[in-house]
């Protein structure tokens, strides 16, 4: 690990723990994995419980783009409202801003290399990784699974 990362690492960790001091309290959802696996549809079981990931350009929410929520396949917990969505050009949704106390972060060391992933604050679910290259106004890019999400469309 070298100080860039580092220090990329531990910036994105301390602005996600400030970005959000909501009052909400959110319970947890915690079923025995026989559940999950019974709940879920093979893909969003693999990602949500196992930190699988989706194959790039496979999600139909890469083309969602109507007003709305982006939730956890898992439990329904909303995560990113859709004025936060934006084409990253990676092959899997994109947002620059998460709902805040929705998501929990921590170092994934996977891959020989310091990444920040991130879970649903309810279920636990594995969502995505959370980098420093987004677009402003946060410079954040939290690129999820599409197989973690659920799209709920705002009322007309």
């Amino acid at each position: 690990m070298n100080r860039r990362h580092f220090l990329s690492a531990l910036g994105l960790g301390a602005l996600t723990a400030a970005s959000g001091a909501s009052a909400e309290t959110i319970t947890p959802l915690n079923l025995p994995d026989a559940e999950w696996k019974k709940r879920l549809p093979p893909e969003a079981y693999a990602v949500l419980r196992h930190e699988a990931t989706e194959r790039q350009f496979t999600s139909p929410l890469l083309d969602e783009h109507r007003k709305g929520l982006f939730a956890c396949l898992g439990c329904d917990l909303p995560l990113f409202n859709s004025d936060a969505k934006f084409d990253s050009g990676t092959g899997w949704p994109s947002f620059f801003r998460a709902i805040p106390d929705h998501l929990k972060t921590r170092t994934d060391l996977s891959l020989g290399m310091v990444r920040t992933e991130y879970h649903c604050a309810r279920c636990g679910g594995h969502h995505g990784h959370l980098f420093d290259d987004g677009p402003k106004p946060t410079g954040l890019r939290y690129c999820n699974n599409g197989a973690a999400l659920k799209f709920i469309p705002a009322k007309a």
